[in-house]
């Protein structure tokens, strides 16, 4: 087994091919293995992943349908000091987008001070002033936040999203576990690697100490906590029906449910109960028909006056999606310190914003080194990356930009790390990134050690998006 050195950081190799220590014991293991079984293993996951439906939906294509997800069996390896490190700038970074949250929704002391402007408040289509002067149960927004983070050197992490809406992904970060330890239960006795299996539950845990004011815990009763979803033709159906299984959560739809004296209530067989915690997957333009979209369907008439009575805790809190702004995300530096009175443990990525006309004029100078997103999207959807762009592309981004500047900031093309994919020729690298998930709740931040690492299948691909051709790898924190 040998490197394959590059310009990009190798999370497996340094730059004379030589294995790094964290993978020692791993690239051990790998030389003793017969390439044709695992190349079987590997087509036995892939059929594991069919048999239990771990799929996705692509949308806005013809060909729309449920697609597997890519897994790769080569773990991407983390030291349990690179870990603390990254856990303490996660939990900075949650406290303060949890603290900003509240902030925006009442004194806006923050925009006071001018260290964020206004107008990118205002221009927030995830802004709700429903939420204006309430606070959640517990004073948490960010039940679940999931960071995503990139490396471009051996001690240089960036974060380059924050994902305070609704951070999906983390059901193939349990599958990934779960079927990495089904195909090769004596790696992980040679390597320690820190359990992710009892995410469940500690997700149950947390939302369970977000109980709202209108829940009465005598006679030891617990807190009913429901996963409240779109349905089945949701791209993240299948992580829905999962994590409400793996938390003895109720799944329940729009249609299950009704506000009936004063609480949101769902339909069983033995007439309706309440429900105390929902974990909502649906669109706040979805949430209440009475108060947003009269269109919708898919949610719950009425059950946002309900949630300001404190008859319920809806997790994440409406109006979070504020922090998913990719505008705003280029103040987080400023938010970070504003509100913990610390500089950010982990820095963002240098970002433009095309609002502002010389940033503007520099992004259409040097478009085709950038890539450009849109302040509101997400999943690959929307962007351009230049270096890798036709000419018609770019000037199709250009029309664009001129057109709606607002709409979209700019960033370098970074040079992400990369971590070897099992291929039918051996190891070779590729891109990746990481999404660790933090939860929230009154008793502190959570953080599973890893995440999930998705991965560019594509050689030379930076986008690592499921929905863009990407896959997915385990994730490993070593134990020390």
């Amino acid at each position: 087994m040998s490197g394959d050195a590059s310009a990009n950081f190798d999370e497996m190799y340094d730059a004379n091919g030589n294995v790094r220590p964290a993978y020692e014991d791993y690239c051990d293991w790998y030389d003793e293995q017969d390439r044709t079984i695992l190349r079987r293993k590997h087509e036995e996951a892939e059929s594991f992943f069919r048999r239990t439906g771990i799929t996705f939906n692509v949308y806005g294509q013809d060909d729309a349908e449920e697609r597997l997800i890519p897994f790769d069996p080569v773990p991407r390896i983390i030291t349990a000091s690179e870990w603390r490190r990254l856990s303490r700038g996660i939990e900075q970074r949650v406290r303060a987008l949890n603290a900003f949250l509240h902030d925006l929704y009442h004194r806006q002391e923050i925009i006071r001070s001018g260290r964020v402007p206004e107008w990118l408040l205002h221009g927030n289509e995830a802004f709700l002033p429903h939420m204006s002067g309430f606070t959640p149960p517990g004073n948490v927004y960010t039940h679940i936040t999931g960071i995503d983070l990139v490396r471009t050197g051996k001690d240089d992490f960036m974060v380059l999203e924050d994902n305070a809406r609704t951070p999906s992904g983390v059901s193939y970060m349990l599958e990934n576990r779960e079927t990495m330890m089904a195909m090769f239960p004596e790696l992980f006795t040679r390597v320690s690697v820190a359990p992710v299996s009892n995410y469940p539950r500690r997700l149950a845990r947390s939302l369970a100490a977000c109980a709202p004011p209108a829940f009465d815990g005598s006679n030891g009763r617990k807190p009913v906590v429901a996963v409240l979803t779109p349905g089945i033709y949701n791209s993240a159906y299948y992580e829905h029906a999962f994590l409400a299984d793996q938390m003895g959560a109720e799944l329940v739809e729009g249609t299950d449910l009704r506000v009936i004296d004063g609480r949101v209530q769902m339909r069983t067989t033995l007439g309706f109960t309440p429900i105390d915690v929902i974990y909502r997957r649906v669109d706040d333009e979805y949430l209440d028909p009475l108060t947003f979209n009269p269109d919708s369907v898919l949610g719950v008439p009425g059950i946002m006056d309900v949630y300001r009575a404190g008859g319920i805790t809806i997790a994440n809190a409406p109006g979070t999606g504020v922090a998913d702004d990719k505008a705003l995300y280029s103040f987080m530096p400023e938010i970070v310190e504003f509100y913990t009175g610390e500089k950010p443990l982990l820095p963002n990525v240098e970002t433009w914003r095309c609002m502002e006309p010389d940033s503007l004029a520099y992004v259409l100078d040097n478009i085709e080194d950038l890539v450009i997103k849109e302040v509101h999207g997400s999943g690959g959807y929307g962007m351009l990356i230049g270096p890798t762009s036709s000419k018609r592309e770019i000037a199709k981004f250009t029309a664009k930009l001129k057109a709606n500047p607002h709409n979209y900031i700019a960033q370098p093309t970074l040079s992400l790390s990369t971590c070897p994919i099992f291929t039918k020729k051996g190891l070779a690298p590729r891109h990746v990134d990481l999404r660790p998930f933090a939860l929230m709740s009154p008793n502190g931040i959570d953080i599973t050690p890893g995440g999930l690492t998705r991965v560019a299948l594509k050689r030379g691909s930076l986008v690592v998006n499921s929905s863009q051709g990407g896959g997915t790898k385990d994730s490993w924190v070593l134990e020390e």
